[in-house]
Parts: C-alpha cells; sequence; structure tokens
C-alpha cells in the first residue's frame, strides 16, 4: 500500500471511530439526562428548513470553506456542533436562533480564496450580516451570531450565550476541516494540510535517498 494510501486509510478509521463515539455520548447524554434531547440533525432542519433550501445557500455549496470543505456543508457543522456543545456542557440558549445563526454566520456568498480577500477573515462577517438580513429576517441574537462569530477578531465580543457556543464550534470545525479530519465533497479538489505535509516529508526523504 502507497504511503498516501495508508494515510487515507487512518483518516477513514479516525473519522468512523469519531462517528462511533459521537452515537455513543449521545446514548449517555439522553440517559444522564432522562430527557428527550431531539437530534441535531432533526433540530436543524426543524429550525432552518427555509435557509437550507434557499437557493443562495445551496449555491454556496459551492465555494470551498476551508480544506476541501465547502462553505455550505461548514455552515451546517457548526449549526449541528453547536447544539452538540450546549448540550455537553448544559448551557441554556434559544436553539431556533442559535441554529439559524449558525447556518448564516458565513453567508458572505463569495469565493474567499484569492489575492481579492487577503483581509476576507476581518470583514466578512459584516457581509455576511448584511446578505443574511436582506434574504431573512434575523432577530437580535442572530445578528449578534453572524457578527461577532470570527471575534476576536472581530474585536468586539459576543453579548449572548448562542453567539459564544457559535463562536467555539465555528472554531473548533475550521481547526478539523483545515486539520482534513473533517472532509467534505467539494466540487474543488484542494489538499488538506495533513496531506500537503504528507507529501512534503515524502519529497524529503526522497531526496534523503537520493543523496545516498
Amino acid at each position: 500500500m502507497s504511503r498516501s494510501g495508508l494515510l487515507t486509510g487512518v483518516i477513514g478509521a479516525y473519522q468512523k471511530q469519531r462517528k462511533e463515539k459521537r452515537l455513543a455520548y449521545f446514548r449517555q447524554l439522553r440517559k444522564k439526562h432522562n430527557r428527550n434531547i431531539a437530534n441535531p440533525v432533526e433540530e436543524i432542519r426543524r429550525y432552518g428548513s427555509d435557509i437550507l433550501e434557499s437557493e443562495k445557500f445551496i449555491a454556496s455549496g459551492r465555494n470551498i470553506q476551508h480544506g476541501n470543505m465547502s462553505v455550505r456543508k461548514h455552515c451546517y457543522q457548526v449549526a449541528k456542533y453547536s447544539l452538540l456543545i450546549a448540550d455537553r456542557f448544559g448551557i441554556h440558549v434559544n436553539r431556533r436562533e442559535m441554529v439559524r445563526g449558525a447556518l448564516l454566520h458565513d453567508y458572505f456568498l463569495y469565493d474567499w480564496h484569492g489575492p481579492n480577500h487577503a483581509l476576507h477573515g476581518f470583514y466578512h462577517p459584516g457581509v455576511a450580516l448584511r446578505k443574511a438580513g436582506r434574504d431573512f429576517r434575523l432577530t437580535e441574537r442572530e445578528r449578534d451570531i453572524i457578527r461577532k462569530h470570527m471575534w476576536p477578531m472581530t474585536v468586539i465580543p459576543p453579548v449572548c450565550r448562542e453567539a459564544w457556543v457559535v463562536t467555539t464550534a465555528d472554531k473548533y470545525c475550521s481547526f478539523m476541516e483545515t486539520m482534513g479530519i473533517h472532509r467534505g465533497s467539494s466540487v474543488k479538489d484542494k489538499d488538506t494540510v495533513l496531506e500537503k505535509c504528507h507529501r512534503r516529508v515524502s519529497d524529503w526523504m526522497r531526496g534523503q535517498g537520493a543523496e545516498k
């Protein structure tokens, strides 16, 4: 088996293991609190169906966010992990507003990979807020989530629990996607950080062998 095939197998096994652990944790959480904790997928569909089915949100699946994850799937993942974080730590939140804010937090609707968007990390929350406000009716919590999700880059910190949870979930998902641990099925074929590192190490090892 080639090194790239081995790396792909390791990542696949890790993802499968994490999925099994999440399902086991979800069952334990229900048992511990002795209450019906909704499936995050069901909650996202219930609270954000109009966003998920909107033409522009669907079109965001054509743009890369991190690694090979599309913007659309990234926003979905952030909504899912926001619910899981709130449940894990017993944080009382408005779940509907948190889900909708998470789905719209990166509603900037452009491909940010390029020289024209060098400061994307600083200004895209404002662009996303303006476009989301144009296409959807936003509450103050949802506005705070979208506007502050890049804190501390946005300088002013979030003022509601929902925004704190979403910014935490966003940073977790961004890290996992960039490292290639969370994988997407984007239309663009973009190497993950792990794949780039693996290729560079392989090139270095071949260079060392050639020198001998």
